[in-house]
């Protein structure tokens, strides 16, 4: 076994996964007791209630089946149940996730009613359930990983530590083949123009910097300058950042020093240039993003965290880490990895990126993160538009 080789679940497509869950996916609001009374039901099983999913339409409509076929697909799910109120749509989501090879079955309500499609869907992920647990782990190359980014809760430990040893570690595994990605449009505020230059190519930096101005046209839609504790946060203020500039370069740190991203990719799309850095179009809003890296086929996520943040996701573990020593200290159920020596030049940035590479591998062979341990299953679905 190889320095950077790990074990993981190779599903049907030949995707590579760290986690081995039976999801019970619904494919709407009113879908949600359903999905939760089957997880009961039978143990092993995963439901993941979201609050959207009813007269959405447009660019909107797409990225809610964008997200939740992409989140049945995502390699740590081994299996998938969906339940929706009305056949159609039910059918337009197992049909995608159906693609990946992977067993999924869909029920709708109407019709049936909650109790029988409870009783089938139920006997269904018995079966997903008991075919999923004789699944064995295989030797893995880092070629396989895809890890995702995003910070929270920052503040001058942040930019000067946590973010860095991300860099630190994407700038050691981009070589190496690994696929990687970063997001938070709107944290790039004041530091797009550098980010634009740290493209592959003209074009790709180009790409970026319409996704950037149409983020500005939204808020200039709202009639608003204005972000005054959104961005930056009260917390991001507490912690020293006194602006979104000042955030904004911090944040950038996660990228690393040498590393070009290759392409842009809209909310919750999979990366298909192959591997490489890539930057995803996303809220800044933790368990938003996670949520649509996620569904993008992410299945590890790295996220520093200055003042803390006790952010989780159901399928994607998220291994946190801080450069704050007194967040390490009140905090350390939540942190995966402290990093504050850094700080205190008790560490070199490289140590910090060989101890976050160690940490990352143990967790794709099966170590619980803290958020898991504690039950984090943030899942929040990003909805565009008003509904009609």
């Amino acid at each position: 076994m190889g320095r950077y080789d790990f074990y993981g679940y190779k599903r049907e497509n030949g995707r590579i996964g760290i986690r081995n869950h039976v999801v019970i996916l619904p494919l709407d609001d009113l879908s949600n007791a359903a999905c939760e009374a089957v997880a009961n039901n039978i143990k092993g099983t995963l439901a993941l209630p979201h609050a959207y999913g009813r007269l959405q339409f447009g660019e909107d409509l797409e990225l809610h089946f964008r997200t939740l076929i992409g989140t049945g697909c995502n390699p740590n799910v081994a299996a998938c149940v969906v339940i929706g109120i009305e056949p159609g749509w039910t059918s337009r989501i197992v049909d995608g996730i159906a693609k990946t090879g992977k067993p999924v079955a869909g029920f709708s309500i109407e019709g049936n009613g909650d109790i029988t499609t409870i009783a089938n869907a139920s006997r269904k992920a018995r079966e997903f359930v008991q075919w999923a647990t004789e699944k064995q782990r295989e030797l893995c190359s880092i070629k396989d990983l895809f890890v995702s980014t995003k910070c929270g809760e920052s503040d001058t430990t942040s930019g000067l530590g946590s973010c860095p040893t991300v860099g630190n570690l994407i700038d050691k595994l981009d070589p190496l083949g690994a696929t990687t990605c970063f997001g938070e449009t709107s944290e790039l505020t004041g530091a797009e123009m550098v980010c634009a230059s740290r493209a592959a190519t003209k074009e790709v930096g180009e790409k970026f910097l319409q996704v950037f101005r149409a983020y500005q046209d939204v808020i200039e839609r709202h009639k608003t300058s204005d972000l005054s504790e959104s961005q930056p946060t009260k917390g991001n203020i507490a912690g020293g950042l006194t602006t979104i500039e000042e955030k904004a370069f911090g944040n950038f740190q996660k990228i690393g020093k040498k590393t070009k991203f290759i392409d842009v990719l809209k909310p919750a799309e999979p990366p298909a240039k192959g591997p490489g850095l890539y930057y995803m179009d996303t809220s800044s809003a933790a368990a938003e993003c996670v949520t649509l890296q996620a569904a993008a086929g992410f299945v590890v996520h790295l996220f520093p965290t200055g003042q803390g943040n006790v952010i989780g996701n159901p399928i994607e573990p998220v291994i946190k880490l801080t450069a704050n020593p007194k967040t390490a200290r009140t905090m350390s159920e939540h942190i995966d990895l402290d990093v504050s020596g850094l700080l205190r030049r008790e560490m070199t940035l490289d140590e910090a990126g060989d101890r976050l590479i160690d940490i990352t591998l143990r967790t794709c062979n099966g170590r619980l993160t803290c958020a898991e341990a504690l039950g984090h299953r943030e899942f929040v679905m990003t909805k565009l538009y008003q509904s009609a």
